[in-house]
């Protein structure tokens, strides 16, 4: 296992290899596989990037991201343009069922609600306000109530993980209870982890996932 100091450096480089986080201003400090991340950046976009980059980082179990945005006078935007510019960014995409969806901007803090018939549509909406100027936050509260009334076969999960060669062979563990699907078990990083939370979700009437996947690395 890394120590802290090597895990530290690590992730710092990581966060520098970025070209929009090289000149960022951003701490970290990393205990027992725990990495903070402190600091201030001038968007949303750089704070998850550099949340993303954290998690790529091999020895990493947990992130806690405590990073401030503080926008220069170019960047500061009105809620009401925050919401207007959200409502845009959707037209263009179609992955996004935008009728379906509302938006709060609240501060600069954005809030999503509605229900969806796929995750990945609920993650697309998310994805397109990332780049927004003055946006400060988001809160993705949109629900998942798939249209599928066929049940959930826990052998076409269990095979599709299978298929995907960078989690064959973890020892993951799949339980369907009604809409709701679980995984358990351990994997070996933060990609394998949420690799297999999308493989649950593409499953027709899955409307909830718990992740209880747990990070060991090999030592």
């Amino acid at each position: 296992m890394k120590t802290n100091q090597e895990l530290q450096k690590d992730v710092q480089d990581a966060i520098r290899w970025e070209p929009l986080l090289n000149a960022a201003e951003i701490g970290v400090t990393a205990k027992d596989g725990v990495i903070t991340l402190t600091g201030t950046v001038d968007s949303y976009y750089k704070k998850v990037e550099a949340e993303t980059a954290a998690k790529n980082v091999a020895g990493v179990k947990a992130v806690a991201e405590e990073i401030t945005i503080k926008y220069g006078d170019y960047g500061k935007k009105s809620d009401t343009e925050i919401a207007n510019e959200v409502l845009n960014a959707w037209k263009w995409n179609w992955e996004v069922p935008e009728e379906k969806i509302k938006v709060k901007v609240e501060n600069g803090w954005v809030t999503l609600e509605g229900e969806l018939q796929w995750n990945y549509q609920r993650e697309a909406a998310k994805k397109a306000i990332n780049t927004l100027s003055g946006v400060l936050g988001v809160s993705n509260n949109i629900k998942i109530k798939s249209e599928s009334h066929d049940a959930i076969e826990k052998k076409d999960i269990e095979c599709a993980l299978e298929r995907n060669s960078s989690i064959d062979d973890l020892d993951i563990t799949v339980d369907v209870k009604g809409s709701n699907v679980k995984l358990t078990g351990t994997v070996n990083s933060f990609y394998a982890k949420d690799e297999a939370e999308q493989i649950a979700w593409n499953a027709p009437g899955v409307w909830t996932v718990d992740n209880e996947l747990v990070i060991e690395y090999d030592n």
